[in-house]
């Protein structure tokens, strides 16, 4: 896994490069390097969790083989194998083109010091280029490089964005820096860091719960994005973005030319694109295990995982005893039927409200996604046996897994065949009644008890039942609160590729368009950057199957009938899991990963959370504007209405400014 970071330009201090890499000691906590040329003022530092070769061979950054490249790497190259054995041939063909028969009967081929992928990174940037051996690569990563030849550094991103990677120019004049790291609190090490805060990003946070790339909350500091190359120079400042890998054309692609064969022979070449995806990442000289939830990704992950395993494969769970928020039963279950070996911990609330004062460090920015708290206790978990840990992310958006794909599949066309003033009327005769009054007539009604929480649901659904075009309703959809501008002092709300920004969608469905937009934001910004927060927060290397490129792209050429078929989602996925594990132990209603906070927050976090949103403190800030998040907070204090997720993004930008500042 690892961390990286560095700066161009400045004065070279040794220093406060070792500052800005012990900043981020928890993502490598097996060893450190650093590597300077103060005549051309770069420096890279590098921090490294060791899971493919141990020994010092692998230590960063690394020098290329003939001395023209420096590199620091975090990620995996799963496929660096075979491409050493291309680059052994490649190597060799040269060799007996341009050599002498005395020197040809020397030996052949590349020359390997050891068996890391970041040494195979290496050669084959210096045989085929960077670009081009991205292309080639099968993995995770965020690359730093520097170009002894051109004095150039070039920076590049995974494909799907599973590891993150920050920059930006900071400093005046001779001291003008340009800061790049793995996480925000290494360049804020740096002594010319400004940390600004960017108002226009605080919007962006209030809106989804968590800030999309390219922005960050500081002002001038951005997220490399997934699938990009950026390249800066002290004679070329301004940063030349280049795009290798592109979710956008792969979905229209795929769509243009779909899988041609019966659904029966998808499902066959999807469980072989996905053994071979899963086997390639059990790669490891470390402890690796799953994570296991018991639901279709994280169960189908493990099941391939198990069938290629000569032993029991190690899996984890953590389990609540408050109901609806209890999975661990289920997986308990599917880790009997697959023989792994199995532990899982039930989490009392007060262990789970213990992780909330460690967020503002674990996320170096601020992020509100309050499944972040069971995730980083699995992680806890995980990291007690094992280095690397599988998770089944991502087979939601590839496969037509989330609620909202289903409900518009079912509902969009007939709803927008009423006309729009007929809608609007009845969505305002349901926000007449407030969602309280709305749970009090449900708890008159026989049985309506069951309904948890019906009246909020239905001012959703009101907002919902209002929209006039599809776009509008996927954005009512994803957004926790529709208009953030008004929240923020002196904010505005950048346009993101949701709104102002959004790509060409020319040619796809209502339903695969709402696919594609979360894989491109919320999987990235939201997903991977949880589950990375959260495993390098006690060094434990996270890795997803389902995002290896082959899997991804094969996913786009299925026909959308055959991921939402008979009215169930996920359907190739969950017929690879049936071929492993028994559909009674699978089929059932999906289930967040969530904690209580709505309860929380009324009872033992109370306090906490008052502190943090104080009306005079929200003033003294200048922030917020606090009228509306002090009647939200009331609101929510009385059981009027459940306003957890708004709250818990206020609350989130409070405690880690606390923290941060």
């Amino acid at each position: 896994m690892c961390g990286l970071t560095g700066f161009l330009g400045g004065n070279a201090d040794d220093a406060v490069l070792r500052s800005m890499a012990d900043q981020i000691y928890l993502r490598g906590p097996d060893d450190g390097g650093y590597w300077s040329d103060a005549a051309q003022k770069i420096n890279m530092g590098h921090r490294r969790l060791a899971i493919v070769d141990l020994s010092p061979a692998g230590h960063q950054p690394m020098l290329s083989a003939q001395g023209r490249y420096v590199i620091a790497f975090n990620g995996e190259i799963y496929n660096h194998l075979k491409l050493r054995t291309e680059l052994e041939r490649t190597s060799a063909e040269h060799k007996n083109q341009v050599l002498s028969a005395e020197e040809r009967n020397t030996k052949t081929g590349a020359e390997w010091i050891g068996h890391s992928d970041t040494e195979t990174l290496l050669a084959g940037i210096e045989t085929w280029g960077l670009e081009a051996t991205l292309k080639k690569c099968i993995g995770m990563f965020a690359i730093a490089l520097w170009d002894r030849v051109e004095n150039k550094l070039t920076l590049a991103r995974d494909r799907m964005g599973e590891k993150p990677l920050y920059y930006g120019w900071q400093g005046e004049g001779a001291q003008r820096v340009f800061l790049f790291g793995s996480e925000l609190k290494s360049l804020k090490a740096h002594p010319d860091f400004s940390a600004d805060i960017d108002r226009g990003a605080l919007c962006l946070l209030l809106r989804h719960n968590y800030i999309p790339a390219p922005h960050s909350i500081y002002q001038d500091i951005y997220k490399l994005e997934p699938g990009c190359l950026l390249s800066v120079s002290l004679m070329e400042s301004e940063p030349v973005h280049s795009q290798y890998w592109d979710m956008v054309s792969v979905a229209k692609a795929g769509i243009a030319q779909p899988y041609s064969g019966t659904a029966d022979e998808a499902v066959d070449a999807l469980e072989s694109l996905a053994k071979d995806a899963v086997r390639q990442q059990m790669m490891a000289d470390v402890p690796l295990g799953a994570f296991l939830s018991g639901g279709i990704d994280s169960s189908t992950v493990v099941a391939l995982m198990q069938a290629q395993s000569s032993r029991p494969v190690k899996t984890f769970t953590i389990g609540f005893n408050e109901p609806g928020y209890n999975e661990a039963e289920h997986a308990r279950a599917v880790a009997s039927h697959l023989g792994t070996e199995h532990t899982e911990l039930y989490v009392t609330p007060r262990q789970a409200m213990d992780v909330i004062p460690r967020l503002p460090e674990l996320y170096c920015e601020p992020f509100a996604d309050s499944s972040q708290i069971p995730t980083f206790l699995v992680s806890q978990l995980a990291k007690q046996h094992v280095t690397v840990s599988l998770s089944g992310d991502a087979g939601d958006e590839l496969f037509c897994g989330y609620n909202r794909y289903v409900l518009t599949q079912r509902l969009w066309k007939k709803l927008s065949a009423v006309p729009v003033p007929l809608r609007v009327l009845a969505a305002g005769g349901i926000t007449a009644l407030s969602p309280d009054t709305w749970d009090k007539l449900a708890h008159r009604i026989p049985g309506g008890a069951r309904w948890s929480m019906l009246g909020d649901k239905l001012h959703k659904g009101a907002r919902v039942l209002a929209s006039r075009t599809v776009d509008q309703l996927y954005l009512g959809m994803v957004s926790h609160l529709e208009n953030p501008a008004d929240w923020v002092i002196g904010g505005q709300e950048p346009a993101t590729r949701l709104t102002g920004g959004r790509p060409d969608l020319e040619g796809m469905g209502e339903v695969e368009q709402m696919m594609l937009l979360d894989a491109i934001s919320y999987l990235p910004d939201d997903i991977l950057a949880k589950v990375d927060r959260a495993g390098m927060g006690v060094s434990l290397e996270g890795r997803v199957p389902f995002l290896d490129h082959r899997l991804v792209e094969f996913a786009w050429r299925l026909p959308l009938e055959y991921k939402l078929r008979d009215g169930q989602s996920k359907w190739p996925l969950r017929q690879v899991l049936y071929r492993h594990v028994p559909r009674e132990l699978i089929d059932r209603p999906k289930m967040g990963f969530g904690v209580p906070l709505h309860d929380w927050l009324r009872g033992p976090l109370r306090e906490w959370a008052e502190e943090l949103l104080d009306e005079v403190r929200l003033q003294r800030e200048g922030y917020f504007h606090p009228a509306p998040i002090r009647q939200m907070w009331a609101e929510h204090l009385s059981g009027k209405r459940n306003w957890m997720a708004r709250l818990w993004c206020v609350l989130m930008f409070q405690a880690w400014l606390e923290a941060n500042h």
